[in-house]
């Protein structure tokens, strides 16, 4: 279950500019579901994020690749989705040396909505280095207000509540391949990450429903993605490390307009 149904009361102005009047009888509306999810490697808890429970299996392998404990999704033996009185545990079976791995350079994460940085013993761990991107591909920025149709048609559950945000892959044509919701945009990109490294990874690029932070770019480098476009503004980190890795960063992407901040 995405969301729920709940009573509430609508308001709105009447002829008085200082007065506002509840508008006919109480509706049902509809709320996106957020829960804390454990993720649980060889039954050790790792971290707890919240999360809207969808696509969890997506979710694992994504967070578990953007974070470093897995470099190939063929490292996680098996996953498991178990509920509990106060949530969701996905049970993640990692390989023995990635296992080992983890436990040497184990963070816990007791995530808002997935910021990466919570928990970080160190300095060094917030920003970490990648191989520096390819250009394989130019985006042509006349496909982006089809993009953003295609964006808000396939965003069920934000037309539904209005309180989630998306991640979606597009061909360098301009087409679809998957999108995924959570109430937490970092969630949303790790489990369409999930979906990309599940899927022999095509040429592409990420297109978020948010603004883009160091670690959204971070999380693309990490699954080898060369391309990153937000709706919203970047952050000044978010284009340094676009530079220094040669990611192509677009930001502001509105009907009819759009930046471009670094790449060819």
């Amino acid at each position: 279950m995405q969301l729920i149904k709940k009573k509430c009361v609508l308001y709105q102005k009447n002829n008085n500019y200082f007065s506002f009047n509840p508008i006919g009888e109480e509706k049902l509306d509809s709320l996106a579901i957020e829960m804390p999810v454990a993720l649980v490697y060889n039954g050790i808890s790792h971290s707890v994020m919240m999360c809207t429970p969808q696509d969890l299996e997506e979710f694992a392998i994504g967070f578990s690749l953007t974070e470093g404990i897995i470099n190939d999704p063929k490292q996680i033996y098996g996953i498991d989705i178990e509920e509990t009185c106060n949530g969701i545990e996905v049970q993640i079976e990692l390989s023995t040396r990635q296992f080992v791995a983890l436990k040497e350079h184990r963070r816990n994460l007791v995530g808002r909505t997935g910021c990466g940085i919570c928990g970080v013993e160190q300095l060094q761990q917030v920003q970490r280095q990648y191989a520096k991107t390819e250009s394989t591909f130019t985006l042509d920025p006349s496909l982006i207000d089809n993009c953003l149709a295609q964006l808000e048609q396939h965003q069920l559950l934000a037309k539904e509540t209005g309180a989630t945000h998306a991640a979606a892959f597009f061909t360098p044509q301009g087409e679809l391949l998957a999108l995924r919701e959570d109430v937490g945009r970092h969630v949303a990109l790790d489990k369409l990450l999930g979906w990309y490294a599940t899927h022999q990874r095509p040429q592409g690029f990420v297109f978020v429903s948010s603004r883009a932070s160091y670690e959204m770019v971070q999380k693309c480098l990490a699954c080898g993605i060369e391309m990153l476009v937000a709706i919203s503004a970047p952050t000044a980190l978010a284009v340094e490390m676009a530079e220094q890795h040669h990611f192509t960063l677009f930001g502001f992407a509105r009907k009819g307009r759009i930046t471009k901040y670094t790449g060819n």
